[in-house]
């Protein structure tokens, strides 16, 4: 009898609580995934490459569904992401593909946008959205808004100019 998958599971956090959500699930005992990646920031009398999670306000717990409630009770954690009404997992094809940006080490600058314009469809070049075909829906602060179409749901995400093309 084979024993049953474990899924990674999707939570959201409060604004900028993700480590401390982290460090907080790791002392309890709880298996954390949090995608970090190395970005440049400039402030107006520097530019520092500082580390980041790769997806703002998202952790992923690798535990079975009825131990979800554990995590809830955690300060900091504000949901748990669903998906047709049962949580919501982050898939092993997904995961793999996340460790691999991770793992490249890859180096994400703020660029200005070149001439992609709103209405205007886009692939994602990089990272864990790679592949995906989405219509820009707004820019903003360096970044665009598209909407993307996954998991038979519609996703709006800011993506940077850096790992977008027109189609």
């Amino acid at each position: 009898m084979s024993t049953p998958k474990i899924p990674w599971l999707v939570f959201y956090t409060k604004s900028r609580h993700e480590k401390k959500v982290r460090d907080v699930l790791v002392r309890r005992g709880f298996d954390v995934f949090l995608p970090m990646q190395k970005v440049f920031r400039q402030w107006s009398d520097r530019k520092k490459k500082v580390e980041v999670p790769l997806f703002n306000s998202y952790i992923f717990v690798k535990i079975p569904y009825h131990r979800a409630e554990e995590v809830l009770q955690v300060p900091g954690v504000a949901w748990a992401i669903r998906y047709n009404d049962k949580p919501a997992e982050l898939q092993p094809k997904e995961y793999e593909t996340i460790v691999r940006f991770i793992e490249t080490g890859l180096l994400i600058e703020d660029l200005p946008a070149d001439s992609i314009e709103v209405g205007e469809q886009v692939e994602v070049m990089d990272g864990p959205l790679k592949g995906l075909i989405g219509q820009v829906e707004g820019k903003g602060s360096g970044k665009f808004i598209v909407v993307l179409q996954a998991l038979g749901r519609a996703m709006r995400v800011e993506v940077k100019p850096l790992v977008v093309r027109k189609v």
